[in-house]
């Protein structure tokens, strides 16, 4: 394809919850960016194309890939300070700021996510509890919006839209390059440490306890059945002490290649369970682990996702207080035993920070499930979202795509309805347009 044309490509979201097809470009200079945008009615934004929920494309709308985009335009080691183009994905990023000592610590799971795609959805790790989310990192944000064309944000400078930008889902515009403000790092080698738990209290008790000390602090818990439920493993990553030279990391192309049938049951869960508690139990307590393996952890184990098939799966990811933590999981339980629900992948972090618009941030306790998509998971967990207002329930509209506009804003609020008042008056036209955002009505 000529990257200053169209063409159509059918998409997937990457839970292979929904499929269309799209108009797609990949403007490689400036101006053919701003000549595409301006050829469009409607646009929206996408980069490597691993979000859960489809944010990156809509029938309706051209879908600008940014991928392009991926050069490093200024470094400041003395002020620890970086400015990318949007379509730099993370582990070309890391290649360069460790060299240097320096990085970001707020990292998703999976190296080949784009800058741009990591701002637009707040991203965050499992060291949110102690680093919180991608906000904290940026300075600023270059956009390019059809409207409004090239305007720079941050606190001192269209503060606004600044903060529209950064977790607003790709709405305002196309995020173009990004400055950050970068931590130390002195190696890229962590020590892990682990611990056995019984219960799901034990593991909310571990990560509230330790995730201000440990860099990284993450639960693993089964899920598989009511007996095992909330039996595991907790886990605290801590970076090396000992300084260390970074040789760079070498990218191998992964394929997201889902299997004609699910290899994803309850029998094969209980498996896979039961093998990977008794490797647990049977390693060190304590162990050397490299950077990939810590901060990418799906990075070599695609597979997990390939095993749920054609149809793909559905993660819930959950902010909950700590005072609503344990009678939510009660009635989660009860609704378990009652539903029978197929679970891959049951989770808990800490989080720190502040909600606000579409941002999945809060200082609370964020719970994960991965569930396979069937109907009984889905009447399942429409049951669970029911309980949303009960317990002040925050679902992230990154990861489940097929959460309801009157679920959203019921959760969201206020805070929904005054991005969407916010974003109005920025672009009266609304020209950036996904298919999440069309379907929940944002």
């Amino acid at each position: 394809m000529s990257k200053q044309q169209t063409e159509k490509r059918r998409l997937f979201s990457f839970d292979k919850s929904f499929s269309t097809n799209v108009i797609f470009s990949q403007p490689d200079k400036y101006k053919l960016l701003e000549k595409v945008s301006y050829n469009s009615n409607n646009l929206i934004n996408i980069g490597s194309n691993l979000s859960y929920s489809p944010l990156g494309f809509s029938k309706e709308s051209l879908s600008i890939n940014i991928r392009s985009f991926d050069r490093i335009l200024h470094f400041d080691k003395k002020e620890k300070t970086i400015t990318v183009e949007a379509g730099l994905t993370l582990i070309e990023f890391l290649n360069f700021t460790l060299k240097h000592n320096l990085w970001i610590p707020q990292l998703p799971g999976y190296p080949t996510i784009t800058i741009g795609g990591a701002v637009a959805a707040n991203v965050h790790g499992k060291s949110c509890g102690k680093h919180g989310t991608i906000r904290k990192s940026i300075k600023s944000i270059l956009l390019f919006h059809k409207t409004h064309g090239w305007l720079n944000l941050s606190k001192e400078e269209n503060e606004e839209i600044f903060d529209l930008t950064i977790g607003g889902i790709g709405l305002t515009g196309t995020i173009v390059s990004v400055t950050f403000e970068l931590m130390e790092i002195k190696s890229s080698k962590f020590t892990t440490e682990k611990k056995e738990v019984n219960s799901i209290e034990e593991s909310k008790k571990f990560i509230l306890d330790e995730s201000k000390d440990a860099s990284y602090t993450y639960t693993w818990n089964r899920a598989d059945n009511l007996i095992n439920f909330g039996k595991g493993f907790v886990y605290k990553n801590y970076l090396d002490k000992n300084p260390s030279d970074f040789h760079g990391f070498k990218e191998v192309k992964r394929k997201f290649r889902p299997f004609i049938f699910p290899m994803w049951n309850k029998f094969s869960i209980n498996v896979v369970n039961f093998l990977y508690s008794k490797l647990n139990k049977l390693s060190k307590s304590e162990k050397n682990e490299n950077f990939l393996n810590v901060i990418f952890p799906f990075y070599g184990n695609e597979n997990y996702f390939n095993f749920f098939g054609k149809k793909g799966f559905i993660e819930s990811q959950l902010l909950i207080s700590e005072e609503k933590f344990e009678s939510f999981i009660e009635e989660f339980k009860s609704l378990f035993k009652q539903f029978e629900p197929t679970i891959t992948l049951f989770s808990l972090k800490n989080m720190n920070g502040k909600q606000k618009f579409l941002r999945f941030e809060d200082n609370k306790i964020c719970i994960t499930f991965d569930y396979v998509n069937n109907k009984e998971n889905l009447l399942f967990m429409s049951k669970i979202d029911s309980l949303y207002d009960k317990y002040d329930i925050i679902p992230s509209v990154i990861k489940d795509s097929r959460l309801s506009k009157e679920t959203i804003k019921k959760s969201y609020n206020e805070e929904l309805i005054s991005f969407k008042e916010k974003l109005c008056k920025f672009d009266g036209k609304r020209i950036y347009q996904s298919e999440i955002s069309n379907r929940l009505e944002i």
